[in-house]
């Protein structure tokens, strides 16, 4: 007797060039479309108006990761998150009870991060503002400031190592030394190919060398990103699951 491999017909198959008839009637583009997919684990309240763009299905941080930045806040007065893009970031960080400067240069950003804080209900703990980071950072004030910069768009995959000098706008060294202008507490978002190696490079910007810890993000088994904690506020570890892996480093 030959065994033949069936297929139960009721089952919704994906064909290759068939695209989803949900994803295309909210206007989901072909590059956006497997983000889309993932959606609740972007924003779980995703069917109650979220609100998005092209960019910002895959540069939000996944509300997972992002709920474990917010946990490192709780307790500060002031987050500032550099860019914020959609809110991913500033939607957690306020719901953890911090006021947030959320900063996007891209006022239609600015308007979907409005409407998605206005979902999770956090909005009056958010003060949204248009502008370049690097011209509003000199007079501001914060106790944390998160930083999330543009990886370069989707093609970052490609790369096999990815270096500070490859984010946007401008390196991660500079970077890194206007948001220590403000505060030494940190938090650092970063690509999953991130060359660990220029990690205490940053570090050492700072004299006496800053604490930092080093914090690799999964979701559902799979490495999504690398988290930098700078300072002695948020480079402490509280009770961590056994979906992240933490790694102290000793600077001196």
């Amino acid at each position: 007797m030959t065994a033949t491999k069936t297929s139960n017909l009721t089952q919704p198959q994906r064909v290759k060039g068939f695209r989803n008839p949900e994803a295309s009637k909210e206007g989901i583009s072909p590059l956006s479309e497997k983000y889309w997919y993932q959606r609740y684990s972007l924003f779980s309240k995703y069917d109650q108006g979220i609100q998005m763009d092209e960019e910002g299905w895959f540069s939000v941080t996944p509300e997972e990761i992002a709920i474990r930045h917010a946990e490192r806040c709780a307790g500060h007065e002031v987050v500032i998150d550099s860019f914020s893009g959609v809110a991913g970031n500033a939607i957690q960080f306020a719901r953890k009870g911090c006021h947030v400067i959320a900063i996007d240069i891209d006022p239609a950003k600015v308007a979907l991060a409005m409407n998605n804080a206005k979902v999770y209900g956090v909005e009056e703990y958010i003060d949204f503002v248009v502008g370049d980071f690097f011209t509003l950072a000199p007079p501001l004030k914060g106790d944390i400031v998160f930083l999330s910069p543009p990886w370069g768009g989707p093609s970052y995959k490609d790369i096999q190592t990815f270096t500070l000098d490859l984010l946007k706008p401008i390196d991660g060294y500079t970077l890194f030394q206007v948001a220590q202008a403000i505060t030494p507490n940190i938090i650092m978002f970063l690509p999953r190919n991130i060359n660990l190696e220029q990690v205490p490079e940053l570090s050492w910007l700072s004299s006496p060398p800053l604490e930092l810890e080093v914090e690799l993000n999964y979701v559902q088994n799979h490495l999504k990103g690398v988290t930098l904690y700078f300072g002695s506020t948020v480079a402490t570890s509280p009770r961590f699951s056994s979906e992240y892996k933490v790694f102290p480093y000793e600077v001196s």
